[in-house]
C-alpha cells in the first residue's frame, strides 16, 4: 500500500515517519508550501513532490493531512487528478469520511477517517510516542480490514467505528483531553489565591493528579473516585460553592460534581445523597 501525504504539518510528519519506520511504503509529500514539504521528505527519506497530480499517480492511498476546514477543498483538487481504485485518507476526528470526501464513490475510490487517538503536539518527536496510541478507523470501501490489519502490523490497536458514530467520538476524546485543561486551569486560578505562584501550583497539583489519572486508567472512575462528594459531605460541597462566582465557575463545578454524583451512586448503592443532590440543585440555580 504505497501512501502519499497532502499536507507536511504535525500530524503529516508524525504519520509519515512512524509509517516509515514501521513497514508502510511512504512515497512522500505535497504541500502548497514547498519548504515544509522537503522537510517532511527529509524527516522521512521520501521524495517531495510538485503536484498533486504526481502524488496521486504514485501512490496507491493518499493522506491528506491539513485542518479539517481545508480537507474536502483539497480532496476536490486531487479528485479532478482521477482517484478511482485508489485509497483517501483523512485525520479528523470529528469529520466522517463521507462528510470531507462528497461524491467519492462515483469516483471509484475508498474513503476512510483514520484518527490516532493522540496529542500529536511535536513534528519531530511524537511519532516517537505513536505506538501506544489506539488509531480509530471509518469509512466505505474494499479497504478497511486491509487498513486495519496494516496498522495492527505497524503494532497499533485499531477500534472500527460507524460513521454516525462520529459526534459521540471526538466528544468523548475532547471531553478526556481538552476539557479537562478547563479543571485544572481553575483549580490554579484557585491556588494562586492562596499564594501559590502559578509554577507552584503546578508543581503542588501534579503527583494528586497523576496519582488518580493513573488509578482512573487502571481500575476506571467509579473505583478511582475520591473526595467529599463520594463521602456524601453536603457541608464540603457548600464551602467550595461559596468560594465560586457565579456564572461559568458555578456551572463548571455543578455539572461535574452533578456527573460524580452518578459516578458516586454506582461506588456506593446505599449511601444517601440526597444532601449532596440538594445542594448541587441550589448551585444550579443560583445566578
Amino acid at each position: 500500500m504505497k501512501t502519499g501525504i497532502i499536507g507536511a504539518g504535525k500530524v503529516g510528519f508524525t504519520l509519515g515517519k512512524f509509517f516509515a519506520r514501521t513497514g508502510i511504503q511512504v512515497t512522500g509529500y505535497y504541500s502548497r508550501h514547498r519548504e515544509a514539504a522537503e522537510e517532511a521528505a527529509e524527516f522521512t527519506d521520501t521524495k517531495v513532490y510538485d503536484s498533486i497530480a504526481d502524488i496521486v499517480k504514485d501512490s496507491d492511498a493518499v493522506f491528506i493531512t491539513v485542518p479539517d476546514g481545508a480537507i474536502t477543498s483539497v480532496y476536490n483538487e486531487l479528485k479532478q487528478c482521477g482517484i478511482k481504485n485508489k485509497t483517501i485518507c483523512h485525520c479528523s476526528g470529528s469529520m466522517s469520511a463521507d462528510e470531507a470526501f462528497p461524491g467519492i464513490k462515483k469516483a471509484g475510490a475508498s474513503a476512510y477517517a483514520i484518527h490516532p487517538l493522540f496529542p500529536i503536539s511535536s513534528r519531530l518527536n511524537s511519532w516517537r510516542e505513536l505506538a501506544d496510541a489506539f488509531f480509530c478507523i471509518e469509512g466505505t470501501g474494499d479497504h478497511l480490514q486491509q487498513w486495519k490489519g496494516l496498522l495492527e502490523k505497524c503494532g497499533l490497536k485499531v477500534q472500527i467505528i460507524d460513521s454516525g458514530s462520529k459526534g459521540k467520538y471526538h466528544a468523548a476524546c475532547t471531553i478526556a483531553c481538552n476539557l479537562m485543561c478547563a479543571l485544572v486551569q481553575k483549580s490554579l486560578e484557585l491556588l494562586e489565591e492562596c499564594g501559590f505562584t502559578e509554577e507552584t501550583a503546578r508543581q503542588a497539583l501534579a503527583p494528586l493528579m497523576r496519582g488518580n489519572l493513573e488509578h482512573i486508567i487502571e481500575s476506571g472512575p467509579v473505583s478511582a473516585l475520591t473526595g467529599p462528594l463520594e463521602r456524601g459531605d453536603a457541608n464540603t460541597l457548600k464551602k467550595h460553592m461559596e468560594v465560586l462566582e457565579s456564572g461559568n465557575d458555578m456551572d463548571l463545578y455543578v455539572a461535574a460534581s452533578a456527573k460524580l454524583l452518578s459516578v458516586a451512586h454506582r461506588k456506593n448503592p446505599s449511601r444517601n445523597y440526597s444532601e449532596v443532590a440538594a445542594i448541587l440543585k441550589e448551585g444550579a440555580n443560583r445566578k
